[in-house]
């Protein structure tokens, strides 16, 4: 089975971390994610990062150390999804793809209906960072 290669940015902000609501009309509609997107043939995972975040969230992000790799099979796709942290160099995150953005805490991961592949990764937040960061 072919495998897509995703990459998605940990972007914290204090003792909180963003997290983005994918459109009603996109497969996983209304749920939570880290935001990022496919990876591009010629591109690196993090060029792809820093291209999604300024198409998505028009900012420049600078992006650091993989945090975490998860590979997930939904029906429609199997994905590698890379978490990277990273910092938002430049400008103010903006809903051009997405319906809500939220800054939240470790603590507050269980109020929101994430991605599937997300799950374990938030386990992982949850399990390194408790409800201090």
């Amino acid at each position: 089975m072919k495998i897509t290669e995703v990459v998605a940015a940990l972007i914290w902000q204090g003792d909180k971390f963003m997290i983005c609501q994918r459109p009603a009309h996109k497969a996983r509609g209304l749920l939570w994610e880290f935001v990022g997107g496919k990876v591009e043939p010629g591109e690196t995972k993090e060029q792809a990062l820093i291209r999604e975040c300024r198409e998505e969230l028009a900012v420049t992000l600078s992006v650091d150390d993989v945090f975490m790799d998860v590979v997930h099979e939904y029906p429609d796709l199997t994905v590698r999804l890379t978490l990277f942290y990273a910092t938002i160099a430049e400008g103010e995150p903006q809903k051009l793809e997405h319906i809500d953005i939220q800054w939240i805490t470790p603590s507050e991961i269980p109020n929101y209906e994430f991605c599937p592949a997300d799950e374990e990764i938030l386990a992982k937040i949850i399990e390194r960072y408790g409800s201090t960061v």
